[in-house]
């Protein structure tokens, strides 16, 4: 199928102009004003932007956490995701205790077999080099197609490795062209502030933040840093929520060392205060690193207008306040950690970065498309408008008023962080390869339409593409 996007206002991260797009099968073929050719389909993007798909690096569907499983699978992720702009992202592919890099991959590909309506790739999640998979395996990964590599420095007792294997795989990075990423918190700490509060007698979902103070987000993100740098591999900190963290990659990245950041849409939008709500409603807003004090919103903003930080995520990991976050009523440690958000993304960032003043329309889709492209092995494929591109394009129309609310999302969740939050700007039509997948706001994908993306070693060609601040 052909389409022709006319007149639309295209944005990537470098370019702004007005101009039509025609596509021809999954790629880009001609940019241009005032096209004539001929297309299956003409759609009239006047007064519209026309956005390359947006990618999502840091999600979790259908992950087992905490005694339950995320409520979003593969199909209804996708849908969330779809309906807001996003075309591909990255999952992780969590390596069970006991079981090989190779095993944990297989179950997490049958995950989304069939399912999947946008196209993805996987993130390996280290947690066991002595029982499961070995370093041997690990480096031969990225031939698959997996070229980064999750350690938790967090979760004691569940996912937290110990400095040796955190060291260790760095140092299998670091030779196989492979980007670590870390969650950066000091488990050990915080398991000790757990264990107080609860003696104490504290278990409403407050103490959630304060167990987990913002210095022990940015003790473990300096020694991942320094980590990092005596092993020789690029280091990529997820997640970041307050200027503990902010500080120390501020620094690496003034040095000119290949350090990277991102951080989630919830982190300028919800604050502490949010764990408060009476009834345990504060137990929505339990994920991981917690809502900050709310002037950290401010440092965030300037750290992704300056590029201290370089990406914005949602750590999509969704599930129902009534039935699952309900397992740590009485025991706030017991609540799964996560909350939703792949589908509002591209909404809250252009309403309070780009409208409110804070970033530009080209830094906007740079955080949003263009850098998690390059960091992650898909540009120049993906994240970006560009003659045999393929056709992920999104048209936004900036002036349509929009109430975000759980009743009208796609996610199977029974509550949105930003409910009732009114915004201005939603997306009307996506494309996903040349194919249509949302049309008119209401998302048309077939499950299996997605596609399993291979991504490229992040090398000395990819580290150019992404400047080091």
């Amino acid at each position: 199928m052909s389409v022709l996007i006319k007149g639309g206002r295209v944005v990537t991260a470098v370019d702004d102009t007005v101009a039509d797009v025609f596509v021809d099968g999954e790629r880009i073929s001609l940019i241009g004003e005032s096209l004539d050719v001929a297309a299956d389909r003409v759609v009239d993007a006047s007064g519209k932007l026309v956005l390359p798909g947006a990618i999502d690096p840091h999600t979790h569907l259908d992950m087992p956490f905490g005694g339950t499983t995320t409520i979003d699978d593969f199909t209804s992720g996708h849908a969330a995701a779809a309906r807001g702009g996003t075309t591909t992202h990255v999952d992780f592919c969590i390596q069970q205790p006991g079981t090989s890099f190779g095993d944990s991959l297989a179950m997490w590909h049958a995950k989304r077999e069939g399912k999947a309506l946008i196209d993805n790739g996987f993130h390996i999640a280290v947690t066991d080099l002595k029982e499961g998979g070995t370093l041997e395996e690990l480096a031969t990964l990225p031939d698959r197609g997996i070229t980064s590599y999750k350690l938790f420095m967090a979760y004691k007792g569940a996912l937290m490795v110990d400095d040796e294997t955190l060291f260790r795989t760095m140092e299998v990075a670091a030779e196989t062209g492979a980007l670590v990423m870390v969650h950066a918190e000091n488990g050990d700490a915080i398991d000790v502030l757990v264990k107080k509060a609860l003696a104490a007698g504290n278990t409403d979902p407050v103490w959630h933040a304060r167990t987990r103070p913002p210095e022990t987000e940015g003790e473990a993100t300096n020694r991942a840093i320094q980590l990092a740098r005596v092993a020789g591999c690029p280091l990529y900190v997820v997640h970041v929520s307050c200027k503990e963290s902010v500080d120390p990659i501020m620094r690496a990245r003034e040095l000119g060392w290949d350090v990277w950041g991102e951080t989630c849409t919830q982190y300028f939008l919800v604050d502490e205060s949010f764990l408060e709500r009476p009834d345990f409603e504060g137990a929505k807003f339990v994920y991981t690193p917690p809502p900050r004090a709310k002037p950290n919103q401010d440092v965030l903003w300037n750290a992704v207008r300056t590029d201290v930080l370089s990406a914005i995520s949602t750590d999509h990991c969704a599930f129902l306040w009534d039935g699952q976050k309900t397992i740590g009523r009485d025991d706030f440690s017991k609540i799964p950690n996560g909350g939703p958000g792949i589908e509002d993304r591209l909404r809250l960032i252009h309403h309070f970065g780009v409208s409110d003043g804070r970033i530009t329309l080209n830094r906007m889709v740079e955080l949003l498309a263009t850098n998690p492209a390059k960091l992650f092995g898909l540009y120049p494929r993906k994240g970006t408008i560009a003659v045999g591109a393929d056709a992920d394009l999104v048209i936004f129309d900036p002036e349509k008023p929009y109430t975000i609310t759980a009743a009208a999302q796609q996610s199977r969740t029974d509550y949105n962080l930003y409910e009732g939050t009114e915004v201005v700007g939603d997306v009307e039509t996506v494309l996903l390869r040349g194919n249509v997948i949302v049309d008119g706001g209401e998302v048309v994908a077939e499950p299996g339409s997605g596609q399993f993306v291979k991504r490229a070693r992040f090398g000395e060609q990819l580290r150019a593409n992404v400047s080091a601040g």
